[in-house]
């Protein structure tokens, strides 16, 4: 019996390698098909009449303002725990921030986040987010009184990452899952900063943050109509690096390898592989040109973290005062959003979210050798629960990593063939189910 087990397992091994650990989890297409766009739209349309949602608005009315929003949100996720045997951790994380902190914070302020946690079996202090945003404006950013319905902007993201808890409730992980409500990003991303803060003084261990900001309107300003394209924004390199790191960078590359676009590049990979007819586009900047969002935060304390968004924006609908003016509506109201788009967007964040909870942790060293030889060699520190690992390589110019052996349970191996100068590389941890990590490029170099 022994050696019938003995063979059964060393025939699986010899089938995974031989198919490159490539199969997919029937589980990431039930969690596709969860995604509802019906509810995502009644809770944008829920958001949206609030009336304003300002974060310096009222927060005593039970109908109005970002106090009315979030009470809300919370009350979503609770019902979400009650439904799943109270299998989320609900929390407000507040800070206060007083007058003149910016030209737009008028008065002093509590900035209060919506937590959700889906704590994880395995590795509980281990965490991806996923976040929307809660506060809206119009054209006047210190105006925190006229309508601001933030249909798009952001009740779209906000209703995706509660009904992202909805779906992911359904089933256990073995990493942590954060789904939160950010506010104070239209006055200086203090949300964000206050989470990221939070998380540093909690020792957090954060794989990285997925932030939906817009992720409904499908007619661009320039005409273009899609419900396809995506727009996936990612920083280069930490702004934490060293300056040995940076040093190294010149030699060894790794300009545009940073974990901001590993993270990227893991989103990209996984809706090419369970939603080829989606179209990301790996947008090379921190975000839209001059301009921010709530990830960056969390970039800013040495996080990894993207913006996911749709591709084709319009600027009339984006922090406008509600009018018409030359025959041009203005104003960000529910009817211009997509509500079928939006719930594609929400399916892309739960599979990542699924499937990095799902996977190992990432290998914290990564040493490349190979230098002035016919082969590049590799060895990374082993990973607790991963079955086996899978080597990467693209060319130089590539944006995705477009090559890949698994190459099984062990913590060195050797391409032979490939020249260590002409490709980049790096190593992700598998797991049974055969999700990965995200890809580690290498931080190491050996002789």
């Amino acid at each position: 019996m022994i050696l019938l087990n003995m063979r059964t397992t060393l025939l699986l091994l010899l089938c995974t390698c031989a198919l490159g650990f490539s199969q997919t989890d029937d589980r990431i297409y039930d969690i596709i098909n969860s995604v509802s766009s019906d509810r995502i739209a009644k809770d944008i349309g829920t958001l949206a009449n609030f009336g304003t949602r300002h974060t310096l608005s009222d927060t005593v009315s039970q109908t109005r303002g970002i106090g009315a929003a979030r009470r809300w949100i919370k009350s979503e996720f609770d019902k979400i725990s009650t439904e799943c045997n109270n299998c989320l951790e609900v929390f407000y994380q507040k800070d206060l921030v007083e007058k003149g902190a910016n030209q737009r914070i008028t008065k002093d302020v509590w900035v209060v986040n919506v937590v959700a946690i889906k704590r994880g079996s395995k590795y509980p202090n281990r965490f991806i987010i996923m976040s929307g945003d809660i506060d809206s404006r119009v054209s006047d950013p210190n105006n925190f009184t006229s309508d601001s319905p933030g249909a798009n902007d952001n009740a779209s993201g906000m209703a995706g990452t509660i009904e992202a808890a909805r779906v992911l409730s359904k089933y256990d992980f073995e990493s942590s899952i954060i789904f939160v409500g950010l506010s104070g990003e239209e006055q200086g991303l203090f949300g964000g900063k206050g989470l990221a803060a939070h998380a540093k003084k909690n020792n957090w261990d954060v794989v990285g943050i997925l932030n939906n900001d817009m992720i409904g309107n499908i007619k661009g300003v320039d005409g273009v109509v899609s419900n396809r394209d995506f727009r996936i924004f990612s920083e280069p390199v930490p702004p934490t690096e060293t300056e040995n790191q940076r040093r190294a960078r010149r030699f060894y590359g790794g300009e545009v390898d940073g974990i901001s676009r590993q993270l990227a590049r893991y989103v990209h990979h996984k809706v090419k592989t369970y939603m080829p007819e989606m179209n990301p586009m790996m947008i090379y900047r921190l975000d839209r040109f001059g301009r921010g969002g709530h990830h960056r935060p969390f970039n800013d304390a040495g996080f990894a973290g993207i913006r996911i968004m749709e591709s084709h924006e319009n600027y009339t609908q984006q922090h406008q005062d509600i009018r018409v003016e030359d025959g041009i509506a203005y104003g960000d109201v529910l009817e211009h959003v997509n509500f079928d788009y939006a719930a594609k967007l929400t399916a892309v964040n739960a599979i990542n979210l699924a499937s990095i909870a799902w996977g190992p942790p990432a290998p914290e060293t990564v040493e490349i050798g190979g230098i002035v030889e016919p082969a590049a060699k590799f060895k990374w520190s082993a990973v607790e629960g991963a079955i086996g690992y899978k080597i990467y390589w693209r060319d130089t110019t590539s944006p995705t990593w477009d090559h890949s052996k698994f190459v099984g349970n062990v913590t060195e191996h050797t391409l032979n063939g490939i020249v260590i100068d002409n490709f980049f590389f790096g190593v992700a941890a598998v797991s049974k189910d055969g999700h990965e990590s995200p890809v580690v490029f290498p931080n190491a170099i050996f002789r």
